[in-house]
């Protein structure tokens, strides 16, 4: 009856496809939605796990563009190799399968035991918390779009490709904003997975609901056509390349510009926004237009790497950058969309595109920390960038760059690509000048220089061989952060300086402690190892870092440690998971100091992690945590753990002194109630905190929103 009622009215089955052609595109515009929401979770629940390191966001983009590959080729294979419905019938056995790995909240078990290598830990965990969820999401789009392309024959269907990536960018901007502000990281996580099974339900009758294959495919039509290896190349470079330039410039501008909060999501939102339109309509992309923006992004971008403009507003920097970022991902692109393939090529272009992502994101996050000592993947990228523009010009007919009177202007262009690649050589040798040692790991750059204090002028005398300066000293930087520095001449290599003056935070309370006998100190942080000039005979200094480079340069560039009166160690690995695993240590002192500049650890800061500081802590001892920040105001969220403690807590602030290379230091000392009154020091240096934030910061919840300064 019912296939004569079809008949009967022709209508229905039309009205039917065309409810389920919506459905499909409603599909696509979720899933790509949570798998932007589930990026940014995963990775803030592991990030403490790892020493909340910017470097772990890295891995995971990394992790998650390799699995993209994964679903692609999936995608791929399921359609050439299965008819219609087996195609259907297996991807709804595998959601439903991925239905039994939910909620996805990764097991304690899954915490790092040692200093082994944290990127294959991390892709390790995310394999197993996220890696199947993931996996079919990935797929959605381009499956979806293969299955709308075999009853199709126009080109329009690449516009959901447009729509997945708005789909991503609306994800990845309303975590941050919407989500994140409002829910603990447990029922992020029981939400995220509550949406996807209702993905999996709706994707399900989609797959079940294929008609079967009838007559010859669109996939044996397109095999008469096939596409050439050159092609395929460029569908991989061009990707790579905007890949490369994605991860290589958001690492620069938050390691070597401005560690602001947030700063990534700039950078990935543009990347995206460069996929929606060129790729929901030619009309974004005007080739000669973006060629000459190209030319003077990529000068300006090598240019703006010289040393020389670092004294440019921060703004000015960022703004560059991300518009240089902005402008080279329209080029790729938009080079890309004009090489889409026929829709029956759909799920090969999306492969091999895929794959270009995968190997430029690995360069960048896995091979560039173990071949550079500095962050020169940029440099690469940019010149790689160069070297597609003249390249894809070169191979394509209708370049009007093949037209006898553009032949002066493709000289040019090709004069212009060769003095950015000689430039940006150059650069990448000058960068380390001046520098006595650079070293990097998975945790960042290292450098070492030794510099003059500002406003000493060096007399004839001190330029002798074998002369040192009074006003010589030694600075260790990660980024654009300084964490410590010593002066160089026999008399000053003992005196304290940067955030650890004899005024600061930690310098009051290791001066009043001291008045009780010998102290049991532990420190969050080397550095350079200025705190263990406070050691005397008899105490116990005992330092938690997590970079090995740190500790190897702290021992072997600095003397602070080694001409320490105190006994000192050194307990590798992320320092709070360190502690889970130790008895109480019974500390006079615990100073917390493990910023990387302004990329705060938040785990570090939550009411857990104060309770095991204070599990560690003598009675009678002392909480310190250094809580300078040029963009947050980190007050409220001390202050929100110590009454949430009942703990007392003083705020002691230390103007700058340049000529003695002390800096404007915050330091933040808590205790029992009354035990910082037995201090009359502390007490005077010291004013109390003010009020803290109404929702304390947990392992399950957090927001820099909350506390970023105006």
């Amino acid at each position: 009856m019912a296939a004569e009622t079809s008949a009967a009215n022709p209508t229905v089955q039309p009205s039917f496809g065309g409810n389920l052609k919506l459905l499909k595109a409603l599909t696509i515009f979720v899933s790509a939605f949570l798998l932007f929401q589930v990026e940014p979770l995963i990775a803030k629940i592991i990030l403490p796990w790892f020493g909340g390191v910017a470097a772990v966001w890295t891995v995971c983009l990394l992790f998650f563009q390799v699995v993209l590959l994964l679903g692609y080729l999936y995608a791929h294979l399921l359609t050439r190799r299965l008819g219609s419905r087996a195609q259907g019938w297996l991807h709804a056995a595998l959601l439903a399968a991925s239905l039994l790995l939910l909620p996805i909240l990764p097991r304690d078990s899954l915490k790092p035991l040692g200093p082994e290598h944290p990127a294959l830990h991390i892709l390790w965990v995310l394999a197993l918390t996220v890696g199947m969820p993931f996996f079919l999401l990935s797929t959605t789009s381009p499956l979806l779009q293969a299955w709308l392309a075999s009853t199709r024959r126009d080109r329009g269907v690449y516009r959901l490709y447009a729509l997945s990536n708005a789909g991503s960018l609306l994800g990845l901007l309303s975590y941050p904003t919407l989500v994140e502000p409002r829910l603990s990281t447990v029922r992020q996580g029981w939400s995220w997975s509550v949406a996807y099974a209702a993905f999996a339900v709706a994707c399900g009758v989609i797959a079940i609901s294929q008609p079967r294959s009838n007559g010859k495919s669109r996939h044996q039509e397109a095999e008469v056509t096939q596409t050439n290896w050159n092609t395929r190349m460029l569908w991989m470079a061009l990707p790579a390349c905007s890949s490369a330039l994605l991860l290589a410039i958001t690492n620069h501008i938050s390691q070597n510009i401005a560690a602001v909060p947030f700063l990534w999501i700039i950078p990935l939102s543009l990347y995206l926004l460069s996929f929606i339109l060129c790729f929901g309509s030619s009309g974004w992309y005007p080739r000669m237009i973006f060629l000459r923006l190209l030319g003077v992004w990529l000068g300006g971008m090598t240019y703006a790497l010289s040393p020389s403009l670092t004294a440019l507003p921060l703004w000015v920097l960022i703004s560059f950058f991300c518009s240089g970022l902005f402008v080279c991902c329209m080029f790729c692109h938009g080079e890309l969309a004009r090489l889409k393939p026929d829709p029956s090529q759909l799920t090969s272009f999306y492969f091999w595109s895929s794959l270009g992502s995968v190997a430029g994101a690995a360069f960048v996050a896995l091979l560039a920390p173990q071949i550079f000592s500095g962050f020169y993947e940029l440099h690469v990228a940019l010149g790689a960038c160069t070297l597609l523009v003249v390249l894809v010009h070169r191979v394509d007919p209708a370049s009007p760059f093949w037209q006898p009177r553009w032949r002066a202007a493709w000289m040019i262009m090709q004069a212009l690509a060769a003095t950015i690649l000689v430039s940006l050589f150059f650069l990448a040798r000058a960068e380390s000048a001046g520098t006595m040692r650079m070293a990097r790991n998975f945790y960042g750059v290292l450098r070492v220089s030794d510099e003059v204090a500002p406003n000493v002028v060096l007399l004839k005398n001190d330029e002798r061989p074998g002369a040192i300066s009074d006003s010589r000293f030694r600075r260790l930087m990660n980024g654009t952060i300084s964490h410590g520095l010593q002066f160089l001449a026999p008399g000053r290599r003992d005196q304290t300086t940067s955030y650890y003056s004899t005024n600061s935070g930690v310098g009051v309370a290791l001066r009043a402690l001291s008045t009780r006998g010998p102290l049991h100190v532990g420190v969050i942080g080397l550095g350079a190892g200025t705190v263990a000039a406070y050691g005397r005979p008899g105490d116990e200094y005992t330092f938690y870092e997590i970079n090995p480079l740190v500790l190897q340069i702290a021992q072997r560039d600095f003397t602070f440690v080694q001409d320490s009166k105190a006994h000192i160690a050194f307990k590798l690995g992320d320092a709070r998971l360190a502690l889970e695993r130790q008895h109480p240590e019974q500390f006079d002192l615990l100073a917390v100091d493990a910023f990387s500049g302004d990329a705060i650890p938040v785990h570090l800061l939550t009411l857990e992690a104060f309770e095991l500081y204070f599990r560690h802590l003598r009675a009678d001892g002392a909480l310190a945590v250094h809580i300078s920040n040029r963009y947050l105001d980190l007050d409220p969220v001390v202050s929100a753990a110590a009454q949430k403690l009942g703990k007392e807590a003083v705020i002691i602030d230390t103007g700058g002194d340049p000529a003695n290379e002390i800096f404007v230091a915050r330091w933040a000392l808590l205790a029992n109630r009354g035990v910082l009154k037995e201090f009359p020091g502390i007490e005077k240096a010291g004013k109390p905190l003010a009020a803290g934030l109404d929702k304390p910061w947990t392992d399950s919840y957090s927001s820099l929103f909350a506390i970023l300064k105006k």
